[in-house]
């Protein structure tokens, strides 16, 4: 029995020297690549090592990065906690689009929460993406936190001085999902609280990555009762059922743009996302932007002012939204009537949906007319 331990001790040292090891090594790498690239974003650095973003920042550990747990569905308690942080910065992303909204987020009040569990039927489901707020207001989420993996407190001292913090959020491939970033004074102290709370009580840069879920091949069109499919989309009477009415019938979201109902899509030239941003800040008209991931959307609502290129990119750059946009990358657009509503989206080279648009309107009002004719205006294919 004591031999048999002796060599289970063993062998967890040796795997624990060979996990510090690597991230000596990586660590050594990033600083050198760092020296080299003093601007080089992390994600971008984490391609050229070969390695994950979480794994590149968990080399942080230590000293600016603190790991947090995810047991007990660790990261919907952390995002609940950070409704109390006050105004935040919070960022969203997929490979070609990022979405940042300056702003406090809104609560639900208890009585909200409980109701709208009670009537949807798939009640625990529903009540694991519910985070006690970010429904409506500056900070608009939508969550799917089975996705959701490592959490990381980050505190990273400026050039001027001054100290980042922000929790950063990966799935279980180390790719990052979303993050939020403190901007203001009142809420250091419940980031150092919350951070405290949540410490993982392992704080070493091993991390158990799974490997990335390759994407489902796309089912051929002859597979697909396209004439029930088309009558599905035809019935809807809300938007929100799209999604639901895709997986369905077993569709990629581009494969329903192509077989959609003669007359309710529009194919655009990639381009014409410059026309729609360009058009709706010249004219003012009240746009929202989706961007998404497997794990969350981030929606902004408002107007829009500086739309200017950068770095190859795309992007508005206005006081509380900021939206970065690789339109190089963009394979596709589409003006999509659904349910009497005009959207207008745009997909990668690889099919993926990269940034989705709407008009903003009231409740039960119609879309502005100002809208329905920037979204015609656009370029067509």
């Amino acid at each position: 029995m004591k031999t048999t331990r002796r060599i289970f001790v063993a062998a967890a040292i040796a795997i624990a020297t060979i996990g510090g090891a690597h991230a000596a090594t990586l660590l050594e790498r990033w600083n050198t690549l760092r020296a080299e690239k003093p601007h080089v974003r992390i994600r971008d650095a984490a391609r050229q090592l070969g390695v994950s973003e979480a794994e590149l920042l968990a080399t942080g550990i230590g000293s600016t990065v603190v790991r947090l747990s995810e047991a007990n569905h660790g990261p919907r308690e952390i995002m609940r906690r950070a409704l109390d942080l006050g105004t935040v910065m919070a960022l969203s992303r997929n490979d070609n689009c990022v979405i940042e909204v300056t702003g406090t987020a809104m609560r639900l009040k208890p009585q909200q929460e409980a109701a709208d569990a009670k009537a949807d039927p798939e009640r625990e489901a529903r009540m694991l993406n519910i985070a006690g707020g970010y429904l409506g207001g500056p900070i608009d989420l939508r969550f799917q936190f089975p996705q959701w993996k490592y959490v990381f407190a980050v505190s990273q001292p400026m050039r001027d001085g001054a100290v980042s913090r922000s929790l950063q959020f990966f799935d279980a491939s180390g790719v990052a999902v979303h993050k939020l970033y403190v901007k203001s004074d009142a809420g250091v102290p419940v980031f150092e609280k919350l951070v405290a709370d949540f410490r993982h009580p392992r704080q070493d840069a091993k991390l158990d990555l799974a490997a990335a879920s390759p994407t489902p091949a796309e089912k051929p069109d002859s597979a697909i009762d396209v004439k029930e499919f088309q009558q599905a989309w035809r019935d809807m009477s809300d938007v929100h059922q799209f999604n639901r009415i895709v997986s369905e019938f077993g569709l990629t979201r581009e494969q329903a743009m192509r077989l959609a109902p003669e007359g309710v899509v529009q194919k655009l030239d990639p381009a014409a996302v410059r026309g729609l941003l360009q058009g709706a800040a010249k004219n003012g008209v009240a746009i929202m932007a989706f961007v998404g991931n497997a794990g969350v959307t981030q929606i902004y609502s408002g107007k829009i002012d500086k739309v200017a290129d950068a770095e190859g990119w795309l992007n508005v750059l206005d006081p509380n939204f900021n939206l970065h946009l690789n339109d190089d990358a963009l394979r596709s657009g589409y003006v999509v009537r659904r349910a009497g509503v005009t959207s207008v989206e745009f997909f990668d080279t690889d099919g993926n949906l990269v940034v989705t648009f709407f008009g903003v309107r009231q409740p039960g009002k119609p879309q502005p007319q100002e809208w329905l004719d920037l979204a015609a205006s656009l370029k067509k294919a």
